[in-house]
């Protein structure tokens, strides 16, 4: 991510290792490039420098008519690694860029972020039409998936005044070699294997029946099954308390999704009920004697459903849980036109429930790419499905600003949008492979290639929106809707780093008024247009911070969170609960200067006898004062507390807590100091992470590979439980955490929640969104829902119970997933993308024997590369190479692999 790269950080494209792909054909009447090229990368070796640098290989191919000439033309793209200069590396290899005849540098004027050019020098030997040119390039770190690759390759030729300054897509393809450790090696001490499916077969677990509690997700605390059933149809009445007609036309709408009859709502005392739902404030589920928030009981009896409620969030999840009992035939059918049942059987049963956590949130960051507003509600409906309350709407970084400001629009005419444009001068420069103005720029697609989840055939260069906001009416649209949902959402405002957008759009706005309004043009200004202050953060920028001795910066941030205010105010209902202050990844002041050099600080006489880290407490304490002033807490990355501030109610969410670094224990240190904290730990917690080391998977892998099962087992209160392996894979002793801080049992009761988090780089369509949260948000949801856990020992049971759970019943009903949309506001909410897991597989005496992560799911298997199929039930006699996938039940499958 930003976050959470630190010194991993991640390109974001999804590219393929195949050859013969075509870009997207320029409209008619468009113009056309001097001459086609394409592109080819694969890296070669991670263990130079011993894990330090890697070498990779970029091969050009000149596929037009004309020569590319030894000048003449550049290509432009994003990289989050940094290319060793000329000279630098060992003695293995060291760089030599210039006795190629190329040059690699910082494409933007200011030199800053992951934008880069190739450009040819004197000495470049012409490649003829039909040549190709293999280039060798040494960067920082290493590459092992193909989202470490370099992304969003463009061209720009000069010479000719009809392509000055147009840039033109250019295919590229990734290629891995999974078979040379040197391609999927880090530092010389990994020992994660690649995945094969032997490794797999063996962690699979075995198929199991299920009682009625385990089909649910989360798990109700208390489930007793009753032996007959309640069948709905025909006309069907909604009852509810007078508070509760949000709730009733929810559930209403919900059934219509699925059922084919009449299905209206009233008051309690206005209509004889099928279905009541009500209020009880005294409701006690864990007999503690106090009230449990959120807490339901659900009766199926007698004819009738009953669901009572602690307050209107507990009805809301009842109704959650009811709709997990409708039978997931119903719900496959009820996709298809003229397929919804006229009646639906519920089994009898009651059911007392409430929550573990009363903060169990999911983060999505729309600052890297943008999502749409559907999208977003579509989101939202299914966390809400699935008990998740909070949506931590990540809306501002280095890369883009989604908000509209009223009074500011540059934030969005400017520092919403990316594209061609080096020099900055309308918008920011393409970042993480995407932005406007690319001729020929969409998804790139290689004929006849499956559509493996969405995204594999499109190498999706470009397809991310690098541009985007939300108006202020659609933010308060996505309020009202999760309002609705009983989802509060927590927008964040990632300052003092991590702020490039603001503070370009800023500068523009300065630069557009200096001339007929010099005294406005400085009054939101976020720079010192002085500083000399040098530094670099952990995604390359230069220029990402607010500067805290301006007290424009302030006028600024006050504008903002007034605005934010507003919009809450604007939406019955809606609660301005928290707002996120970021205050996350500046960079070490070992090898930086923060702020000591703008000549602003100096002539400040509050600041000007400051030191770095006092300025950045001095910010954060302003910063704290703006928020709180609007009635809502604070809330931050714990980096805001790592200097010593101390602030009143603010609450931490502490996230490096990556096995050695150091900073494992922060989150039980914060709570038992008596901070309210939400865990954010990105060793189980960061849905941006790889599921696993296969080159194929999206994802970063700086923190962890984080499966389905590793975000499951995460122990809230033990963490330390978790540290079994570092992220290289190599063993960790139970020894080395035995001086880290452990949760009190004061502390255990400042664990406010948990949350989900899932950064941007790699989002670049929903489908990729979808793909990368599920089904590993639902672990977040049974874990936020149920954070006691029994015993590691008992641990793989309770794994093969919930692997089961989500093979049967829960992925197959998420596959046909319909959002409940009351007001008619989602042209598309069927579906969800979740990642379909490869195959387990295995031969024993010459058999095939296989298995699946989530036994329920069907099971495929080819011996005539892919001519045929055959669904696998038992061990079958095979010969030669194997080729296995997995058929959700919706028609749609895993990648292919193969058992040699």
């Amino acid at each position: 991510m930003m976050k959470r790269f630190l010194w991993w950080p991640l390109v974001a494209v999804l590219a393929l290792s195949c050859r013969g792909l075509q870009p997207k054909p320029s409209p008619v009447g468009a113009v056309q490039p001097r001459t086609a090229l394409s592109l080819h990368w694969q890296p070669m070796d991670n263990l130079v420098g011993r894990g330090r640098f890697f070498h990779s290989t970029l091969t050009l191919e000149n596929q037009g008519p004309e020569v590319l000439g030894a000048a003449g033309w550049k290509l432009y793209f994003s990289f989050s690694r940094r290319f060793l200069k000329d000279g630098e590396g060992n003695l293995v290899m060291v760089q030599e860029l210039e006795k190629q005849g190329i040059r690699i540098s910082k494409a933007d004027r200011a030199g800053s972020g992951d934008y880069h050019v190739l450009e040819p020098l004197a000495g470049f030997q012409p490649l003829l039409p039909g040549e190709r040119r293999t280039f060798h390039l040494l960067a920082n770190w290493q590459a092992i998936l193909k989202t470490d690759a370099p992304a969003g390759f463009h061209v720009v030729f000069s010479g000719d005044s009809s392509q000055e300054g147009v840039a033109f897509a250019v295919p590229l393809t990734v290629e891995f070699d999974v078979s040379d450790p040197k391609q999927t090696t880090r530092f010389g001490g990994d020992v994660l294997p690649v995945p094969t499916p032997e490794l797999r077969y063996s962690e699979n677990p075995a198929f199991q029946p299920l009682d009625l509690a385990a089909r649910l997700l989360p798990t109700p605390r208390r489930v007793k099954e009753g032996a007959g059933q309640v069948t709905l149809r025909g006309n069907i009445t909604i009852v509810h308390a007078p508070a509760l007609a949000g709730e009733a036309a929810y559930l209403a709408s919900a059934l219509r999704d699925v059922l084919a009859a009449s299905i209206t709502t009233a008051r309690m005392d206005e209509g004889d009920a099928r279905i009541s739902l009500g209020l009880d404030a005294t409701l006690d589920i864990d007999g503690d004697g106090a009230r449990d928030a959120e807490g339901y009981t659900l009766e199926v009896k007698d004819g009738r459903v009953l669901i009572i409620g602690s307050d209107a969030a507990g009805v809301f999840y009842g109704i959650q849980t009811l709709r997990q009992l409708v039978p997931t035939e119903v719900h496959a059918a009820a996709v298809r036109p003229g397929g919804r049942h006229t009646e639906v059987s519920l089994p009898e049963v009651f059911i007392a429930d409430a929550p573990g956590f009363a903060w169990r949130g999911m983060h999505l960051d729309v600052a890297r790419h943008f999502q749409s507003k559907e999208t977003i509600k579509k989101l939202l409906d299914v966390l809400a499905h699935f008990k998740i309350n909070t949506f931590h709407f990540h809306l501002t970084d280095d890369e883009g600003w989604r908000l509209e400001v009223p009074g500011l629009p540059e934030l969005t005419q400017y520092g919403a949008r990316r594209g061609f444009d080096p020099a900055e001068a309308g918008m920011l420069h393409m970042a993480w492979g995407s932005g406007e103005g690319i001729e020929g720029g969409g998804p790139i697609r290689r004929e006849g290639s499956p559509a493996w989840q969405g995204f594999e055939p499109e190498l999706l260069n470009f397809v991310g929106q690098g541009s985007g906001f939300y108006t202020a009416r659609d933010f308060e649209e996505i309020l009202a809707y999760a309002t609705e949902r009983h989802i509060n959402v927590i927008p964040e405002i990632d300052v003092p780093g991590h702020a490039r957008a603001a503070v370009r759009a800023m500068e523009y706005r300065h630069r557009t008024l200096h001339g007929s309004d010099p005294k406005g043009a400085s009054v939101y200004r976020l720079a010192d247009p002085e500083d000399t202050s040098q530094h670099l953060s952990v995604q390359g920028y230069t220029d990402n911070f607010l500067n805290p001795c301006l007290e424009s910066t302030y006028v600024f941030l006050d504008k903002v969170v007034r605005e934010l205010k507003a919009r809450y105010a604007a939406v019955p209902g809606s609660r301005l609960v928290a707002i996120h202050g970021g205050g996350d990844e500046l960079p070490s002041l070992s090898a930086n200067v923060w702020w000591q050099g703008s000549p602003q600080c100096k002539q400040n006489p509050a600041t000007r006898d400051l030191s770095d880290v006092q300025l950045y407490n001095h910010f954060l304490t302003r910063w704290h004062r703006i928020i709180t002033s609007t009635g809502a807490r604070m809330t931050g990355w714990d980096d805001v507390l790592h200097h010593g501030l101390s602030l009143e109610g603010f609450i931490p969410m502490p996230w490096s807590n990556v096995w050695g670094w150091g900073r494992e224990g922060d989150a039980y240190t914060y709570a038992n100091q008596g901070y309210p904290v939400v865990l954010a730990h990105a060793t189980n917690l960061y849905l941006d992470m790889a599921n696993h080391k296969d080159p194929d998977e999206p994802g970063a892998v700086w923190a962890q590979f984080i499966d389905d099962r590793r975000v499951f087992e995460y122990r809230p209160f033990d963490i330390f439980a978790n540290a079994t392996e570092d992220s290289l894979g190599r063993p960790l002793a139970p020894s080395k955490w035995k001086d880290k801080e452990r949760l009190s049992a004061a502390g255990k009761k400042n664990v406010l929640g948990m949350q989900g988090l899932l950064w941007g780089e790699n989002v670049k369509t929903p489908q990729v969104l979808e793909y990368l949260a599920f089904p590993r948000m639902l672990g977040v949801a049974e874990r936020a829902w149920n954070p006691e856990l029994p015993p590691v020992s008992e641990m793989p049971a309770l794994w093969a119970r919930y692997a089961n759970s989500l093979g049967q019943y829960v992925l197959p009903r998420l596959g046909v997933y319909r959002a409940v949309d009351v007001h008619g506001e989602l042209p598309e909410r069927l579906g969800v993308n979740y990642r379909i897991p490869l195959p387990g597989a295995r031969r024993v005496e010459g058999r095939l024997v296989a298995n699946v992560l989530f036994p329920g799911l069907a099971l495929e298997y080819s011996t005539d590369a892919g001519a045929t199929w055959s669904v696998y039930s038992e061990p079958v006699q095979v010969k030669g190479r194997v080729l296995l996938r997995i058929r959700a039940s919706d028609g749609r499958y895993s990648r292919t692999t193969a058992l040699e």
